[in-house]
């Protein structure tokens, strides 16, 4: 079983390219990390045999760049006044776990 964790702008073109290699995908919302921004997690049932294909998919369509973000400010007492720095941060890329599976079966 491969599981990916990806930045949600980049989880539509990962699952159609696995779809289009006739990789069956299921797709769920997630949330997590430093910004606390919207995820999928990408699930796939595989063959060991094909792990390095579905590997090679999911970094040729879930890159790293660059974002810039304005941080949400920390709770604040009345009168203070704080204007958070905007923050240059990596997104993108992905999260892969390949875990083993004693059955797999495709009903």
């Amino acid at each position: 079983m491969v599981v990916a964790i990806v930045h949600n702008e980049d989880a539509g073109v990962l699952v159609d390219a696995l779809l289009e290699k006739d990789f069956r995908a299921t797709r769920l919302q997630s949330s997590g990390g430093f910004l606390k921004q919207s995820n999928a997690t990408v699930m796939l049932g595989v063959e060991d045999a094909s792990v390095d294909a579905v590997m090679a998919i999911i970094a040729e369509q879930c890159t790293s760049r660059t974002q810039v973000v304005n941080p949400m400010p920390p709770i604040m007492e009345p009168g203070e006044f704080f204007m958070p720095y905007p923050l240059e941060v990596e997104v993108g890329g992905a999260t892969v776990f390949v875990l083993p599976v004693e059955r797999f079966e495709r009903i």
